[in-house]
């Protein structure tokens, strides 16, 4: 006759635990050992993101989104002379230059 284990599903977890006994008196070191990765992993990726170039191709797609303001010089010059006319409008626009909100 021979002996064969029979295996069970409601004995696994006496089985882990039985295997994890040895192990208990180490747990602190491993939980340290776990969190000094993490945050090991952590400091990796935000290294990473921190210097982290953008392409080309959306250096490009932003400058094209940008636009860039044009203002006509003939408008330029009628609100040079109205700020040069005017006591009122100039007061407007040193008021404006130090708060322009």
């Amino acid at each position: 006759m021979t002996s064969e284990k029979k295996f069970s599903i409601k004995a696994l977890p006496d089985l882990i635990l039985a295997r994890l006994e040895p192990l208990r008196r180490y747990s602190l070191l491993v939980f340290i050992i776990f969190l000094a990765g993490l945050y090991g992993f952590v400091l990796l990726r935000i290294h990473n993101l921190n210097n982290a170039q953008p392409s080309s191709d959306a250096v490009s797609s932003q400058v094209k989104a940008a636009h860039v303001i044009h203002i006509d010089q003939s408008v330029v010059r009628q609100l040079q002379s109205l700020q040069d006319n005017s006591v009122s409008v100039n007061s407007l626009f040193d008021q404006a230059r130090s708060n322009p909100f």
